[in-house]
């Protein structure tokens, strides 16, 4: 199963492009495109990891490979980047662990 993701980062205007791949309903590829260098470096460290555990990463007893990642390469990034998640959510659909729906983050100043 594969999955795409389109992130829009927010006020960085930065664009992210994901595509997640599962042949087996377990292990997942990342293909990372960013305009964003810290971002494109994240995807290419999971690519390098190569395929990804989907159980493991929602596993509450296992430490999370694509969150260790995040950690090592968006050192001195901002660190509510959104990017992260929407990774995260694009392992899960490719996997079959979710299904395909929009995440939605409103913030407004009052």
């Amino acid at each position: 199963m594969q999955a795409r993701t389109g992130i829009d980062a927010g006020v960085c205007g930065f664009r992210t492009d994901v595509k997640t791949s599962s042949e087996d309903g377990m292990f997942v590829t990342f293909e990372v495109t960013s305009d964003c260098d810290k971002i494109s470096a994240l995807g290419d460290a999971l690519t390098a990891r190569g395929p990804i555990n989907a159980y493991e990463e929602i596993s509450p007893a296992s430490d999370s490979v694509i969150m260790a990642t995040v950690r090592e390469c968006l050192k001195g990034c901002c660190a509510g980047c959104a990017v992260p998640v929407g990774m995260f959510k694009s392992m899960q659909v490719a996997a079959g662990l979710a299904l395909p729906k929009d995440i939605t983050i409103q913030i407004t100043r009052e």
